[in-house]
């Protein structure tokens, strides 16, 4: 149950509606409380007697609020349009994956909602509009109101405007995505080390769980899960983790002592989507970073500099994780385990961080050498030898395919070169760059 509501939370923040929505529900409530506040006449004297109060009469009064209310829906019009653009852009150059980034963004969805609140309070004001031979009744207040929304209106449209010059350039999409993945990485991190996951010989005569449902596994309640086994004296083994595609009648689980209500437990402790969403899923997070590095890495874009900001980004994650542990995906109950879940280890993170962007820039040595420049960085911070292991593999994988594929001998000596001055990293302890390194810094070329 959890898992649901956590599911339909996140579908609700990230709805483009709720906001504008919302906009236009307060902003029609406004309208008739100030409507009420009016037709009560309990209003100062020195407030309706100021020149800054709406003072005209009921037909002057409806052609302004007639001029507020379709102006705010043409420009609402106009403002709709320029995000579309913007989204086709964004998928045009950035990948498709990204515009949810785009659509969740706050600063679309107010701008939008101010211009159809605006429509909405201008409406609603204008129906309660009386003429003379409609028996006399003009909203003061909520006409005065009205015209500081349609000013506030006006500011909201520069501000628009300049909000998406910044939110279409590339490096603002980098930055903006990289702190997604930053926030789903950390996430991962926990306080203390998690027990290890029991040997595969626990599970050899485990039964199977099987799932008719289909989708992404989007949320998952581990504690639940965990709670059921160990009240019918059993452990279960998930197949999949979040973010991991499960196929209708297919074994999504293992259970270590075959009791009845297994797959009712889990189907009441997961939520399945039909698109992939990156909520506590980091490998998605990444690879929508990774995706913007290999679409500029592709001939028909042709931007290695935007390839080098993401490899930036992606080292200073891995700088963050330095030190701290990362779970195993095993959860006890009274020292027995309970659930074992499929986790992101630190070697399969880094894979989904580097392998596509080194495969896609085999022949951009700008590129490669800049990929052992981030390596060699995250080496200087990281002391688990397991970790440095995985780093210098990715750094060995990069030399090869220079030699390979890099046609200039030239380049192919600033390569090794860099590749050198890893090995002597690696073998220092953390936090000590090799005094041959510091001396021959200033040779080694930055590309």
């Amino acid at each position: 149950m959890k898992a649901r509501l956590r599911y339909f939370l996140n579908a609700l923040a990230d709805a483009f509606w709720l906001v504008p929505a919302a906009m236009v529900a307060g902003a029609s409530v406004l309208a008739v409380l100030l409507v009420q506040l009016d037709r009560g006449g309990q209003l100062p004297h020195w407030l309706t007697a100021s020149d800054w109060f709406y003072n005209g009469g009921g037909t002057g009064a409806r052609t302004l609020l007639g001029a507020i209310a379709s102006s705010a829906i043409g420009v609402a019009g106009t403002v709709f349009s320029i995000t579309i653009a913007a989204l086709s852009l964004a998928a045009g150059q950035m990948g498709p994956r990204l515009l949810r980034n785009f659509t969740r963004d706050r600063g679309v969805q107010c701008t939008l909602g101010a211009f159809l609140g605006t429509f909405s309070y201008a409406l609603m004001v204008l129906r309660t509009v009386r003429t003379q031979d409609e028996g006399v009744f003009t909203p003061h207040l909520a006409l005065t109101f009205g015209i500081v929304l349609a000013f506030g209106c006006i500011g909201t449209l520069v501000y628009f405007v300049a909000h998406m010059a910044s939110r279409i350039n590339v490096g603002t999409v980098v930055n903006l995505v990289s702190e997604d993945m930053r926030a789903a990485v950390l996430a991962l991190v926990r306080d203390e080390p998690h027990p290890e996951p029991p040997a595969e010989a626990f599970w050899a005569h485990a039964a199977p769980v099987c799932d008719a449902r289909r989708g992404y596994l989007q949320q998952l309640d581990a504690d639940a899960l965990a709670d059921w086994a160990a009240q019918h004296g059993t452990a279960l083994r998930l197949l999949v983790r979040q973010g991991d595609y499960v196929f209708p009648g297919a074994p999504i689980a293992l259970l270590a002592r075959d009791v009845p209500g297994a797959a009712e437990a889990i189907r009441g402790a997961t939520a399945l989507e039909d698109v992939r969403g990156s909520a506590g899923d980091a490998g998605h997070a990444v690879r929508q970073l990774v995706e913007v590095a290999v679409r500029a890495l592709s001939p028909g874009v042709n931007d290695p500099h935007t390839a080098l900001g993401v490899l930036d980004q992606l080292g200073a994650a891995l700088c963050d994780l330095a030190g701290r542990s990362l779970p195993t995906g095993v959860w006890q109950r009274e020292g027995r385990v309970a659930l074992v879940v499929p986790v992101l280890r630190y070697a399969s993170l880094v894979d989904a961080m580097f392998h596509m962007v080194r495969q896609n820039a085999s022949t951009s040595p700008a590129v490669l050498l800049r990929l052992l420049q981030v390596l060699t960085a995250v080496l200087h911070c990281e002391g688990d030898a397991a970790r440095r292991a995985a780093l210098a593999r990715h750094a060995a994988l990069v030399w090869a395919d220079a030699q390979r594929s890099v046609p200039n001998p030239s380049d192919v000596q600033d390569i090794g070169r860099r590749y050198q001055a890893l090995q002597r990293a690696l073998a220092q302890p953390p936090g000590v760059r090799p005094a041959a390194a510091r001396s021959t810094a200033g040779q080694e070329p930055d590309r």
